[in-house]
């Protein structure tokens, strides 16, 4: 992190990372990303967690399989999604008090990313903000025409951050680490929404290097 922020980022025997950038958006995170029923492979996975991983694991029946199915769709369509719990409840006729419960077990087996509100204090982390799909794959996948950008930008930002730092909602931009405030955009994004934090980055996509407190996105990439 810290030689990245400091702009030390460099792989020279790659000269123009994003088109190859773009590619991994699409279909570089899972292990068969080479082969040729790539998408067909991830809708099976999909399929495979939601209809017998969790039920099993979680002691569900067949019916509950369906609602995790018919939750990720909405958090697909949706992403980034803030939970209504009482909206929720009522599209998929379940009670309010079990989706808590589901949209962990999803987030526990890499189909969701939650990003919680800091409180600060012996409670840490507080309730949940924003739901994400858990990668920019699943978001090509299955957001289909729903997906945007933005969506997929913030969702790669908060796949590669969360596996090495504990990122929260901050007030003024769209990710915090600690003291650091993080905004995430395309390349035209300007410093207008972190230029009141103490301690804070642009993260702009579409751009090959870094200047001051601007970050090309791909760098994020390289955490690990």
């Amino acid at each position: 992190m810290e030689d990245i922020l400091n702009l030390k980022v460099d792989v020279p025997q790659i000269p123009h990372p994003l088109p190859l950038f773009s590619d991994y958006l699409k279909k570089g995170y899972y292990p068969f990303s080479l082969e040729d029923d790539f998408d067909l492979r991830l809708q099976q996975v999909v399929n495979q967690t939601l209809e017998i991983d969790i039920p099993v694991y979680a002691d569900m029946n067949v019916a509950t399989g369906r609602k995790l199915k018919q939750l990720l769709a909405i958090v697909a369509e949706s992403a980034p999604f803030k939970p209504n719990m009482s909206k929720i409840a009522d599209m998929l006729n379940i009670s309010r008090n079990n989706i808590a419960d589901y949209l962990l077990y999803m987030e526990e087996a890499g189909m969701v990313a939650q990003l919680r509100a800091e409180t600060g204090g012996v409670r840490g982390l507080g309730k949940v903000n924003k739901v994400y799909l858990d990668n920019t794959n699943l978001v090509h996948n299955l957001a289909k025409e729903n997906q945007n950008k933005g969506n997929v930008r913030e969702t790669f930002f908060l796949n590669q951050l969360r596996v090495s730092h504990q990122l929260t909602t901050s007030n003024v931009a769209d990710f915090k680490i600690n003291t650091i405030d993080f905004e995430v955009g395309g390349k035209n994004k300007g410093l207008k929404q972190i230029k009141t934090a103490a301690n804070g980055f642009v993260v702009k996509d579409d751009i090959e290097k870094g200047y001051l407190n601007t970050i090309p996105l791909w760098h994020f990439g390289l955490m690990y």
